[in-house]
């Protein structure tokens, strides 16, 4: 069966569990094809991406390229890679054959969504509850964007790093707290692919807990030391949906270790 979507990644990645989550509730068939993180530049970045050792190395000289973000070195990029993918970077995801682009993750997903036959994750054919489902995807990148850069530097904290953080933290999830209060979901009584999106990145985020030992050595605390106390819905909210079997089979053991 030909896939509706396909991406390209290092993994695992917990921005194209996203999709894949995305994919098992909507019924919509992707393919992932990657390699752990330190493997990438051994890779033809491409929407027919293959191992370098497959390519003719005369044919590869055409597609060096110096690295500029996430990655050290020389990358092996098609042309055709970069004109679906002008930024260059991964998750990189295409339509059924690769003649259309898409990047970022949230949008990934929203592609795997669309695909589907039933668009009930981003809203149905409800143009202001779509928009609405953008609002908290918006924002979920915000945040994402914040503790990239706060995991980056974990052995290198500072003052200002610290206390921008906290405040991305507790700004976010002090919105979707506030969203679950009086429903089962972060937008309405219905799962949506914001509730996707939130579980991947701030499961992602929580991992912070593993580096505790790193962050008290500097003299910090983690940020996320209270979570299930100080945002009891959002914890409620987590768990609950970290323990459905299309989210379970994808995320595994994931957040485990962040509870014990």
């Amino acid at each position: 069966m030909t896939e509706d979507i396909r991406i390209f990644s290092y993994l695992p990645n917990p921005r194209v569990w996203k999709s894949l989550i995305t994919a098992k509730l909507a019924k919509v068939e992707i393919k992932v094809i990657g390699d752990k993180p330190r493997n990438l530049p051994e890779w033809l970045w491409d929407f027919d991406a293959k191992k370098l050792e497959e390519i003719d190395s005369e044919e590869l000289r055409k597609y060096k390229r110096q690295s500029k973000r996430g990655f050290k070195g020389d990358l092996f990029k098609t042309d055709e890679f970069l004109d679906k993918h002008p930024f260059g970077t991964v998750p990189a995801g295409f339509n059924s054959d690769g003649s259309v682009g898409i990047f970022e993750s949230n949008s990934i997903m929203r592609a795997v969504a669309r695909a589907s036959n039933n668009h009930k994750l981003y809203g149905g054919t409800n143009k202001l509850t779509q928009s609405r489902i953008d609002s908290f995807l918006d924002a979920n990148l915000v945040f994402a964007r914040e503790f990239q850069v706060y995991v980056l530097e974990l052995t290198e904290l500072n003052d200002y790093l610290y206390k921008r953080m906290t405040s991305a933290y507790l700004f976010y999830l002090d919105g979707i707290e506030k969203a679950l209060a009086n429903q089962s979901y972060i937008v309405g009584n219905e799962l949506s692919i914001a509730d996707i999106s939130f579980v991947c990145d701030f499961a992602q985020f929580l991992r912070e807990r593993d580096s505790k030992e790193i962050i008290n050595n500097q003299g910090y605390e983690i940020i996320s030391k209270n979570f299930e106390e100080e945002f009891p819905y959002v914890f409620e909210h987590l768990m609950k949906l970290y323990q459905r079997q299309e989210f379970k089979e994808v995320m595994q053991d994931y957040l485990d270790k962040a509870f014990t």
